[in-house]
């Protein structure tokens, strides 16, 4: 049979079929470039270059690693265009420009993107897992996937809860004046690294700020990573137990981009919802994914599917009788797990620039 013939007899196009196998190279040449930007960032082969050339043998000498294998590296790195290279007197010193010494170094950055390198990179380790439970149709639980997931989660995401987030905030009248409340209490469920948790204390420093999370390891880090701000606190706490601390206790609550990851999302917004009072505030941030199902999707819903495939969804089908929402939640979906936990509607504020996300009013 001829290796072009499709499922009906007929013959694929080889112009189509020659542009396909074009475009799965070039996902496995990203592939394979991404790892490449994973093992630079864990070695601190990028922060060495920062501030000065380096030839091989001084790369070697300034981060401790092989000089064969950098110089393969930096020869590999420069190919793809990441590095420049000067060529002066027969030597060759490997430069990074400042744009790519931004996105791959600079923690504060919008543009900071190394960890998605790093978590590429775990991800991978855990493909047998994951094979085995599309399989039997269980789950790979967060813990699985180790630090470099869970660190580049947090690290990702800091720039933006750092620096967007409380312009965001603000830019929403009815939000901001709940927040701005003398001693106004605020929730953030399953806050992570905690750094949504410390933008909402720096930005309303009146404001008793509670961070939690039930993954043990990210409290520690968030404990850490606020050191110094009085007026946030962090606590293991499930986003069902909630209520626990006391009906009408919390003027505003926000859940940023974890709604999706619970397997009782339901559950989850009722305890939030006894939780705050009856005129605050309960803001879920989450993916800024297409309203319906209508494929070929953009960059942002095929990255969403990327993490639904790999992380999100084989994390919460690790609870049994979970919803197992994914990553790629709906509008509809949120509307509805709102009106199921008792919100009258869900309305989507007027919050421009904040890359893939959107941020929902639950309504009372």
């Amino acid at each position: 049979m001829d290796d072009t013939m499709d499922r009906d007899g007929e013959n694929a196009d080889e112009q189509v079929v020659a542009e396909f196998a074009g475009w799965v190279f070039d996902r496995f040449l990203g592939a394979m470039e991404t790892l490449s930007i994973h093992i630079g960032s864990r070695l601190g082969l990028y922060a060495a270059l920062r501030d000065a050339p380096a030839t091989p043998a001084e790369l070697a000498a300034r981060t401790g690693i092989d000089r064969r294998y950098a110089r393969e590296w930096l020869e590999q790195q420069a190919t793809a265009g990441i590095l420049d290279v000067d060529r002066d007197d027969g030597n060759e010193r490997f430069r990074l420009p400042a744009a790519q010494a931004e996105v791959l170094t600079d923690r504060a950055s919008l543009g900071y993107s190394a960890p998605l390198a790093d978590m590429f990179a775990a991800v991978a380790l855990r493909v047998p897992d994951l094979t085995d439970a599309y399989r039997t149709g269980q789950g790979v639980p967060w813990a699985a996937f180790g630090a470099a997931v869970r660190d580049g989660q947090g690290d990702i995401n800091r720039p933006w809860f750092e620096n967007a987030l409380a312009k965001a905030l603000a830019s929403v009248p009815r939000v901001h004046e709940v927040l701005s409340r003398p001693d106004a209490g605020i929730a953030d469920v399953a806050c992570g690294h905690g750094w949504s948790t410390i933008g909402l204390a720096r930005a309303y420093p009146d404001a008793i700020v509670d961070g939690f999370d039930i993954d043990v390891p990210a409290i520690e880090a968030a404990r850490e990573h606020a050191a110094g701000l009085e007026n946030v606190t962090f606590s293991e706490l499930r986003g069902e137990q909630l209520a626990d601390q006391g009906d009408d206790r919390y003027d505003a609550a926000f859940v940023f981009e974890a709604l999706h990851d619970m397997p009782d999302p339901v559950a989850v917004l009722a305890s939030i919802g006894r939780a705050v009072r009856s005129d605050g505030a309960v803001v879920v941030m989450d993916e800024a994914v297409a309203e319906t199902f209508s494929p070929p999707g953009d960059e942002t819903e095929r990255a969403m599917y990327g993490y639904s495939l790999l992380i999100c969804l084989p994390d919460s089908m690790s609870t049994p009788d979970s919803v197992a929402t994914g990553t790629v939640m709906r509008p509809a979906t949120l509307e509805r797990y709102a009106r199921e936990a008792g919100f009258s509607a869900v309305s989507i504020l007027p919050i421009d620039g904040f890359a893939a996300f959107r941020f929902y009013l639950l309504e009372r």
